[in-house]
């Protein structure tokens, strides 16, 4: 009954705003052993709420019928996902208003939380396991939860997983209750950090890049400017992410005047999101 009324409630108060979703901050050398360890996923974050999947900002998105058949009617917090490195794959898929059923056939919506106010996530991993096994549709996926025991076994296995292509790893307090919102009872931990800006300028290129984009000059939260000329395949130099759209970057710690090191470009940012300041 109180899972009936809590997706009941979920689904009451969703509308086109932001999902009711908690939010992870970085791993800063917490007690990994209060923890449940899981990978992170490149992909688009969907919340299903027994009949409807939205983004985490509310966006309804229109996977086809058979996609979702017989996936449970609660509420359910997850991951549409392709596999490691494939979300240009997801983000082509799963955003279109008229979904293309044969791209929908390589997305996976990989579950790693069945939210409540009452349980705390080791109770709820056991619930969204055993509501995945119960479900007969193959497009639906339990995430695999672990543990470890220090923080040195947290980075190998960290290493491992990157080399194999994953993004990083996920930690979950085992004993912390559904919250929305940030909060050190979720966790992130990669090999790099992650970051918006907005994209202000074109810097063109040189040598074989004559002709093309060299490199984009971007604006941070706080209004710091800088360029990014690095991990753009060749059809971006052709046809580079247009001025004034939002582009997620990737870096490695700050400079002495607070400028993103080593910055290279992911990808452009689709939807709202929190523009903050890299730390």
């Amino acid at each position: 009954m109180k899972w009936c009324v809590a997706t009941w409630l979920f689904a009451f108060f969703t509308s086109a705003n932001a999902q009711e979703v908690q939010l992870a901050t970085r791993y800063d050398g917490e007690n990994v052993q209060d923890y449940l360890v899981s990978e992170k996923l490149d992909g688009i974050r969907g919340i299903w709420n027994g009949e409807v999947l939205r983004t985490r900002q509310g966006q309804k998105l229109n996977p086809p019928d058979w996609f979702v058949s017989g996936w449970p009617k609660v509420w359910l917090d997850g991951e549409l996902w392709a596999g490691r490195n494939q979300f240009g794959t997801v983000q082509n898929t799963v955003l279109d208003a008229i979904p293309n059923h044969e791209q929908w056939r390589e997305i996976r919506y990989m579950v790693f939380d069945a939210p409540d106010n009452f349980s705390t996530f080791e109770q709820r991993v056991k619930r969204y396991q055993a509501l995945v096994s119960d479900s007969e549709s193959a497009y639906i996926q339990a995430v695999d939860q672990f543990t470890v025991d220090s923080a040195e076994q947290l980075y190998d296995q960290l290493d491992a997983m990157v080399a194999l292509g994953a993004e990083g790893l996920m930690l979950h307090r085992k004993t912390a209750l559904f919250r929305s919102g940030r909060s050190d009872a979720l966790l992130k931990v990669k090999k790099y950090q992650d970051a918006e800006a907005q994209v202000v300028g074109h810097v063109p290129g040189q040598g074989k890049y004559s002709g093309q984009l060299g490199a984009l000059l971007v604006e941070l939260a706080d209004g710091k400017r800088f360029k990014i000329g690095t991990g753009f395949s060749d059809q971006e130099r052709a046809q580079p992410p247009e001025i004034g759209v939002f582009i997620t970057f990737r870096y490695q710690g700050l400079t002495s005047t607070g400028l993103p090191r080593f910055a290279s470009y992911q990808r452009i940012r689709q939807g709202p999101f929190e523009f903050r300041v890299p730390q």
